[in-house]
């Protein structure tokens, strides 16, 4: 069982994302000029596992700026709405819309807690609900997330899920090859780190955040509970960054391990379907 969590977890990790909006928009990591001129930030694996989206309804939860959420409106999603507990990040999502031309009808944006979700949303139920890599860590009760995100898929529809892989927490930092710490903690893990991924030296104040591991059995076993039936869990030999200090970009923008090591998985995906 998970420890009661510290009372301002929510606060501490909207404090730090809300600051860390503009740095993300500025910098180069999200590269939004990029992304204003076509560019498609979706994974391979994603776009093959989610299928063809054309004339269908998305819900991307915990969508931060909304490009993923974007990118599958431009591949032909009838209706996308992306939500976030950060204002900041919604305002910037809705922005982004904007000046690719996609109205409310076609891409939404709201603000709220993912908790909240099936109350904030504007429609009942949805086709696909998404949600993308770097989400489950923030949250401290993984069974009412499940709860929440199945009771917004509709009949005949599915959630998707892409995530960094938990074992990857365990593992030490320089190289990933040695276990470090419990697969199967429960407690709340609270850092004071400065800066963010998308800039490390970033200059930042608000540096609290309470984050929790979710190990790969406890997430499928809630989706289930919650009434939906597992379609596939795919594990993945790639990271968005570099997660260990042994691994290396390749051409195709994904971090691995060198070719002479044992591998470990770094992310995750599942489909579940709601029939």
């Amino acid at each position: 069982m998970y420890s009661t969590p510290p009372s301002d977890w929510r606060e501490a990790n909207r404090s730090r994302w809300d600051e860390r909006v503009p740095i993300h928009v500025a910098g180069d990591f999200y590269d939004l000029d990029a992304f204003r001129a076509g560019e498609d930030v979706l994974r391979d694996f994603e776009i093959a596992e989610v299928g063809d989206v054309t004339g269908r309804t998305l819900l991307h939860l915990q969508c931060h700026l909304g490009l993923d959420t974007l990118c599958w409106g431009r591949r032909g999603a009838a209706h996308v709405v992306g939500l976030d507990f950060s204002e900041p990040a919604v305002a910037t999502a809705r922005g982004l819309a904007a000046g690719l031309g996609l109205g409310p009808d076609r891409a939404a944006f709201v603000t709220a807690d993912v908790y909240d979700a099936a109350e904030a949303v504007p429609d009942s139920s949805y086709d696909i609900v998404y949600t993308g890599v770097g989400a489950l860590n923030w949250l401290p009760d993984i069974t009412r997330w499940a709860e929440t995100a199945a009771s917004l898929v509709a009949p005949g529809g599915f959630l998707y899920l892409a995530e960094f892989h938990p074992l990857t927490d365990v593992m030490d930092d320089e190289t990933g090859t040695r276990v470090r710490h419990d697969y199967f903690a429960r407690d709340a893990w609270v850092d004071q780190t400065p800066g963010t991924y998308a800039d490390f030296d970033a200059p930042t104040v608000h540096n609290r955040s309470v984050e929790w591991q979710h190990p790969v059995g406890e997430v499928v076993s809630a989706l289930i509970a919650a009434g939906l039936r597992l379609d596939f869990l795919h594990e993945h030999d790639v990271s968005l960054f570099e997660r260990f200090g042994s691994l290396t970009r390749h051409d195709d923008g994904y971090f691995r391990f060198p070719a002479d090591r044992a591998r470990i998985p770094l992310m995750y995906s599942l489909k579940a379907s709601r029939v």
